[in-house]
């Protein structure tokens, strides 16, 4: 009899413990933005895509949390110029890839919006966007391979690319 209670306490302490575990969370990776560095080590930085100029904004959610996104538009400056790519829906969220091209050449990608709903969204992303980010400015191109695991950010962040190498003219 005693056995039995006490298996019957462990078990229940065991489920407690196991019940009130909590999984770490990432602080400062993607929430604010993924972007690259130009050739001058300037860089892009997308934190806030309101403050850059654009013909409109959307507003688009992921999740609970509202993301502003810019929806066209271009700006230039000393001969480089920003493009923005189209927002692409994808069933975790939209993702949409500005790029900033110099001499018919990307020079630095940033992406302001992209799947965040989930944790698991966010693990997959801090992983993926920066290997795709540097894929695209390796093959200067939207002939990129797509991300293992990350499939469908791979193919939104692929043809809201191309939507921006479009637009640009390159």
């Amino acid at each position: 009899m005693r056995r039995v209670i006490l298996a019957i306490v462990a078990t229940a302490a065991g489920l407690v413990l196991l019940l009130s575990f909590k999984s770490h969370s990432s602080s400062g990776g993607l929430a604010s933005s993924i972007s690259t560095p130009d050739q001058n080590g300037t860089g892009t930085s997308s934190a806030d895509p309101s403050s850059s100029a654009g013909t409109g904004t959307t507003s688009t959610s992921s999740g609970s949390k509202s993301t502003e996104s810019k929806s066209t538009g271009s700006k230039s400056s000393a001969g480089s110029q920003t493009v923005d790519g189209n927002s692409v829906s994808t069933i975790y969220g939209p993702i949409q890839v500005d790029i900033t091209v110099k001499g018919g050449k990307i020079t630095a990608v940033s992406v302001p919006v992209y799947p965040e709903g989930t944790m698991r969204d966010v693990q997959i992303n801090e992983f993926a966007l920066p290997e795709l980010v540097q894929e695209t400015i390796s093959a200067d191109s939207a002939n990129i391979d797509a991300v293992s695991g990350a499939s469908y950010t791979s193919q939104g962040y692929i043809s809201s690319l191309q939507s921006a190498i479009d637009k640009a003219g390159i």
